[in-house]
């Protein structure tokens, strides 16, 4: 990852150094094992344990003569460990230390992004309750629609957002798997016991059955999960950047004191991050398909998954990192021009009633396609004269012969069409379960 995009925890996790360190944790407590069981002299075990050691320069030279980072990891370890290493890797494949180690990786990585996202819910949570009653129009196809309020706009974004926290939930669970079962994963050289407990002491469980690989729709589920939570992200950004048009002006991204927004107009203020968010989230959906790529392998395994997982698992998860990160500060500092909204709702003249009219109309025994066509003859003329709708309905004999005026002014009430939103609320937010 480059280091615009890279953040600290995901460095630390996807480091060469961090990969090396899993590697001899894992290759230490499977001599422990083995030396439980009567395997491996107990001496043998002990003096792994405490001579075990590599420097990661060193591994990386090695390397790039015996053309294989697993040999040249396990020839550094030897170096410090002396003769007890001839117990080292017995009836081991590459892909058992791999596979288990980038499960702990996936695991630690995704308690990041998790912690983030948890973040995330809570500052969408807050802005969503103090905005709940904040009116706005709310919008189909671009075109004014009906009466929304903002904080509702943002508890559907908190929603998918806490469905997006149930599916990385499940994508840490499905990668969270460690396998010890050698060349083509028969266990012809290691007890599947041996399994079992190293990927206990390992806080991981034990695939159920294994090739020489783990399953590549474990990594691809997890990607996916990640994908999905930046579409989120990615869909509450473009909603920020078309509120902050300067003809809509709803909302505004924060703006730092010294900040420029054009090299060339002074005047401008962009929703560059929400930018920023909306492209990254596009790396995310082409890391996701890639990893759905690497499900079908040959036979019982080939490595065109490998160079792949190398790029995309350490970019998915700092790009997304960046994204939730990014978003958090967003959302906080977040600027709501209630005024604007209202001054936006009052272009229509009053259309947004024109369902609630055509309702009421139904209800006194009129058919539906002549409530609609009554309403919309009305709702053309507040288009084409510039007249209120009120105005136009309370003009047509049609109408206000089936309508009183008590009818017309509950028909006409925001409050009472955005009666249900604090249900709304109180029904989401019941379901918080992170």
């Amino acid at each position: 990852m480059i280091d615009r995009y890279a953040t600290p925890e995901m460095t630390a996790i996807w480091s060469d150094e961090a990969r090396f360190r899993h590697w001899q944790e894992i290759e230490v407590t499977v001599c422990e094992v083995r030396a439980d069981r009567g395997e491996i002299p107990p001496d043998a075990a002990r003096e792994i344990r405490a001579r075990a050691t590599f420097e990661t320069a060193r591994v990386l030279e090695i390397e790039r003569t015996v053309q294989h980072d697993v040999i040249a990891f396990l020839t550094n370890l030897a170096e410090h460990v002396g003769p007890a290493s001839r117990f080292v890797h017995q009836g081991m494949t590459s892909s058992d230390l791999l596979d288990t180690a980038f499960a702990l990786q996936i695991r630690t990585a995704g308690g990041v992004l998790r912690a983030a996202l948890v973040d995330l819910l809570d500052a969408v949570e807050a802005k969503a309750i103090a905005h709940r009653d904040t009116v706005m129009m709310g919008r189909s196809h671009g075109v004014h629609a009906e009466p929304t309020t903002f904080g509702l706009k943002l508890l559907v974004y908190w929603e998918a957002l806490r469905r997006g926290l149930a599916r990385l939930d499940a994508g840490i669970a499905e990668c969270s798997y460690g396998k010890i079962s050698g060349a083509v994963g028969t266990h012809a050289h290691l007890a599947p016991e041996i399994e079992a407990a190293t990927c206990a002491r390992l806080g991981l469980a034990a695939a159920p059955v294994s090739t020489q690989i783990l399953q590549r729709d474990r990594h691809a589920a997890f990607l996916a999960a990640v994908a999905l939570v930046g579409a989120t992200l990615e869909q509450m950004a473009v909603e920020i950047r078309n509120l902050q048009r300067t003809d809509v002006h709803e909302v505004e991204e924060p703006f730092g004191k010294g900040q420029k927004g054009s090299s060339a107009m002074p005047h401008k203020k962009n929703p560059i991050v929400s930018e920023k968010i909306t492209g990254l989230a596009r790396l995310l959906r082409g890391y996701a398909h890639t990893a759905a790529e690497n499900v079908a392998l040959w036979h019982e395994r080939d490595i065109s998954h490998s160079s792949v997982e190398r790029i995309v698992f350490p970019d998915a998860c700092h790009t997304l990192h960046h994204m939730l990160l990014k978003m958090r500060w967003l959302v906080d500092g977040l600027v709501v021009f209630p005024d604007q909204m209202l001054a936006n709702m009052a272009k229509v003249r009053g259309m947004h009633f024109s369902q609630v009219v055509m309702l009421a109309l139904t209800e006194a025994g009129v058919s539906r396609e002549d409530a609609y066509a009554w309403v919309q003859s009305c709702a053309m003329r507040v288009w084409d004269e510039d007249v209120p709708l009120r105005e136009a309905i309370d003009a047509d004999p049609r109408i206000t012969s089936r309508l009183d005026g008590a009818t017309l002014d509950r028909c006409f009430d925001l409050a009472h069409q955005l009666r249900h939103v604090p249900h709304l609320f109180a029904r989401t937010l019941a379901g918080k379960d992170f």
